[in-house]
């Protein structure tokens, strides 16, 4: 049992799983996360049944993937706990140490180097402490403290950042290009453009969005794309579905009157509720037969390459079933239809995390730079002399006895010079 809890509050064990959360967290940025199960069955067409066996699509939210976060927080839990206990004894372990420190550890020092080294160390501001004969010098003695506060750091960003993974409000909406987006608090999310194909037919599936809070500051527009959000504020906005609808310009002949329509469901096109077009579908593409039999293709990958229309007239109680393409006309007794190319519009998924939770977090990165200067920057000094000489002590005393020589040196030399 011992040998486990030391395993489990171990550095290497720690290290092992920071590698382990590294790779899951590089096939997460890899692998589009959260898509549909056709997505991955069309784009990993030899291999998507293992990818989904092992929730490569939704990696994050893996059991593996959260145990190895909750081991990482036992694991820094123990670090930081068994730390803070030991800090004190360690200090007054080193402290008897040092004032019974072995004779050939000691560098002899004259009446006047004393003085000189006494000297150096108060100019050093160092806390001063009598015990018998002997004089004990200390200093940064809280940089013991130093790996503590980076673990305790590191276990607040893991807290934190987990809070911010797994708790936000998480919202997927639809936007056709040029329209916007309210949410609950009056944030408005505005989808400039969107495009599935780059200039070279390559799929792209790229938004520009623009992000403006209730105080009025705005994001100024920005690309999202797949695993590459746009956070502003306590909002992130992603880049998740795509689809393309319909456009159909409806002109009354009797009024002059014009209406551009966005269509994504089955409607029906009227004035009088009798007359007028039924829109049913809009398909990718359609293959046609020698003779002359049509099969509508349901499903494409990227843009629709030969768009059609699906519809149905109604006038005076006849009901005709119409294939249209873009730049085709119908006219239904006082209504013209005239058939557009269609609008291609993103599926985004929109994040909202709590102000405090980023604040916290930024609390903690603080902590943690504070924690590793400390740890590296403000090594404890440990200084004990006596009628002996000078002892010096601490986890790194290399640095202090080579000062301590220097001192001894100069006092030295100055003396040899007559100075």
């Amino acid at each position: 049992m011992k040998k486990l809890s030391r395993y489990l509050q171990s550095m290497r064990f720690g290290l092992l799983l920071l590698g382990l959360i590294a790779a899951c967290s590089v096939i997460g940025t890899v692998i589009p996360q959260g898509r549909e199960i056709s997505w991955y069955a069309q784009t990993y067409k030899s291999y998507h049944g293992i990818m989904l066996l092992l929730k490569l699509n939704d990696v994050f939210h893996s059991w593996y993937f959260q145990s190895l976060l909750a081991l990482l927080g036992l694991n820094l839990t123990l670090c930081s706990v068994l730390r803070i206990h030991s800090v004190k004894a360690i200090q007054k372990k080193e402290r008897e140490y040092l004032l019974a420190t072995p004779a050939d550890l000691i560098l002899p020092l004259g009446e006047k180097q004393r003085e000189r080294v006494t000297d150096g160390l108060r100019a050093m501001r160092c806390k001063e402490e009598k015990s018998g004969n002997a004089v004990v010098f200390s200093k940064n003695s809280f940089g013991r403290y130093g790996s503590f506060i980076t673990h305790l750091s590191i276990l607040l960003t893991l807290i934190f950042g987990a809070a911010a993974l797994y708790n936000p409000t998480i919202i997927d909406k639809s936007c056709l290009p040029g329209e916007s987006l309210t949410m609950d608090d009056g944030t408005e999310i505005f989808v400039e453009s969107f495009r599935i194909e780059d200039e070279e037919g390559k799929l792209d599936f790229t938004s520009e969005i623009n992000i403006r809070l209730t105080d009025g500051k705005e994001s100024s527009v920005h690309e999202i794309k797949v695993n590459h959000p746009l956070g502003f504020g306590p909002w992130k906005v992603y880049q998740q579905t795509y689809s393309t609808a319909g456009c159909i310009t409806v002109r009354n002949l009797n009024t002059g009157l014009e209406d551009r329509l966005t269509l994504t469901d089955l409607v029906f096109l009227t004035v009088d509720g009798v007359n007028g077009l039924w829109y049913e579908e809009l398909y990718p593409d359609m293959i046609q037969d020698p003779s002359g039999n049509v099969t509508l293709v349901s499903s494409v990958s990227g843009s629709y390459p030969n768009p059609v229309y699906k519809v149905e007239t109604a006038s005076d109680g006849v009901y005709t079933p119409i294939l249209a393409f873009p730049g085709d006309e119908l006219q239904v007794n006082e209504l013209k239809f005239l058939f557009e190319k269609p609008v291609e519009y993103p599926g985004l998924r929109i994040k909202y995390t709590p102000k405090v939770i980023n604040a916290l977090l930024c609390v903690s990165f603080l902590l943690m730079v504070i924690g590793l200067y400390i740890t590296f920057f403000c090594q404890p000094v440990l200084v004990c002399v006596d009628e002996a000489g000078c002892a010096v002590g601490g986890p790194k005393p290399e640095g202090m006895r080579i000062r301590v020589r220097q001192w001894v040196e100069e006092f030295t030399n100055t003396n040899i010079r007559g100075e």
